[in-house]
């Protein structure tokens, strides 16, 4: 019987990819049988598929959006625990371990992990400390933070809602009014590139008025066009 399984939306992952593999199956306390690794590429033109593969992923297809694709691959899950991971972040030892223990804890019905961002520039030591905060205090983790919970807690919801921008953040709403989200004590490593592409302080602040316009009513699909140009 499937324990875990870990959902991957990828698209053009193939440089990132490897290690996000490598650090599951080197990091997890489960036997094969119980752990699934499901990659859902959303239109990659480079060796992402090929590179799943060879990992012994399972690999489904469908149109680009990480809320589709990450719903896709929670539809054809068959654990009883949903780990969300992105593609570029690197998942700590044991991570198995701290999800079933999290998810067992009374009142908890969610989960995440706290966040190390590839890089020495100080400002990210800075965007660090600020996600710790809001994950703790405002119990809003985001999804490069590998949200998990049970599958029958996230098919009760409805899954991710169907947006192109802020899937995590109104999913993570919903959570908190059922009960706990808990931060484990344990760090995922992701990759430093989208605050390198901008800078710390301009991606920082790009993020701060997506979230204020939502709080404001701006369509997810105006925010995501927004989003995409500066990006």
């Amino acid at each position: 019987m499937v324990t875990l399984s870990v959902i991957i939306p990828v698209r053009d992952e193939a440089v990132n990819l490897p290690a996000t593999l490598a650090a599951i199956a080197l990091g997890s306390n489960l036997e094969k049988s119980e752990l699934e690794v499901i990659v859902v590429d959303g239109g990659s033109r480079d060796d992402s598929i090929a590179i799943a593969k060879q990992f012994g992923a399972v690999v489904i297809q469908t149109a680009p959006g990480r809320a589709q694709q990450m719903n896709a691959g929670a539809t054809i899950a068959q654990g009883k625990f949903l780990l969300f991971l992105h593609g570029d972040t690197l998942l700590p030892a044991n991570f198995a371990q701290y999800v079933e223990h999290t998810l067992n804890q009374p009142g908890v019905v969610a989960g995440a992990f706290d966040l190390n961002i590839n890089g020495a520039q100080k400002g990210l030591r800075w965007v660090e400390w600020g996600v710790r905060w809001r994950s703790r205090f405002c119990q809003l983790p985001y999804g490069d933070q590998a949200i998990f919970l049970t599958a029958q807690t996230f098919h009760a919801l409805g899954g991710f809602p169907d947006l192109p921008i802020m899937e995590d953040f109104v999913l993570v709403q919903q959570l908190k009014r059922l009960g706990k989200i808990a931060i484990v004590p344990a760090v995922v490593h992701t990759s430093n590139r989208r605050w390198q592409r901008l800078g710390v302080v301009k991606t920082t602040t790009i993020n701060q008025i997506v979230i204020l316009g939502y709080y404001l009513g701006i369509s997810p699909k105006r925010l995501a066009a927004w989003y995409r140009r500066l990006k």
